[in-house]
């Protein structure tokens, strides 16, 4: 009986993602200057990807940038009837059974999570990720892409695998699958881009994925703070700071 259940479900899944692809494929023409960025952490705390947003609704495309959304946006994102920001809902931490057990079942929640999320989206031409985080993100997106033709394109801000190293330390076993993980499935993207020269040489000697470095640049509502703004700035931290004070 439990097995007929198994298979029924398997099948129903199958079958409701058969014809989401179908019907992503049937509306295709739509997606020529739409794309999609995900970043899974917080997008109000994502200054780049979000300045890419903005970049590319400036080149013509309309873009859905998908993320945890426990810090506001900027004002430019909220306003403009081009991006659609999606809040995606973060796994509360589980309080019981050893950590790998509560990382896996992280991973799981958030590779179907995902992978229904993009699926339900209008079809784009990019799929744009944010890395890191790129467990599982960067594995669902590919995924995504082959079913709805969509390209890959992977920011790499540093590496995941480094990161659970300064926690785990670097031999630790989820460090070394984290590390054959993004090496392996970061060569399945179509484009990549970095944030300094180092890390495009280090990715194309060690890892062997091409990759574009794109320097970090302050979008253009930032402006120079003015002089009468900076001087009662420093008179107020003159009152907390010595080094501020007058001398």
């Amino acid at each position: 009986m439990a097995a007929s259940c198994v298979a029924v479900l398997v099948m129903a899944v199958s079958l409701l993602l058969l014809l989401l692809v179908l019907w992503k494929r049937w509306r295709r023409g739509r997606a020529d200057w739409h794309v999609i960025i995900v970043v899974l952490g917080d997008v109000g705390r994502s200054p780049r990807m979000q300045y890419h947003a903005l970049s590319f609704v400036k080149s013509g495309f309309s873009v859905t940038l998908m993320g945890f959304c426990n810090s506001r946006p900027y004002d430019e994102l909220l306003q403009n009837n081009r991006i659609q920001i999606v809040s995606l809902t973060e796994l509360p931490k589980l309080a019981v059974g050893p950590h790998i057990f509560q990382y896996g079942v992280k991973v799981v929640f958030q590779s179907v999570y995902l992978l229904w999320k993009l699926m339900c989206r209008e079809p784009a031409a990019y799929i744009f990720l944010q890395n890191p985080p790129g467990l599982p993100a960067i594995a669902v997106c590919w995924l995504v892409g082959c079913l709805c033709a969509s390209k890959l394109v992977i920011d790499w801000h540093n590496y995941g695998y480094s990161i659970m190293g300064l926690v785990h330390g670097s031999s630790h076993p989820l460090v070394l699958l984290a590390k054959w993980y993004e090496k392996l499935c970061g060569r399945l993207s179509h484009l990549n881009l970095c944030v300094t020269n180092s890390m495009r040489e280090d990715l194309a000697q060690n890892w062997g994925i091409k990759a574009v470095t794109v320097y970090d640049k302050p979008a253009s509502f930032f402006k120079e703070t003015p002089l009468g703004l900076q001087h009662r700035l420093f008179m107020k931290l003159s009152c907390t700071y010595s080094a501020f004070k007058a001398w």
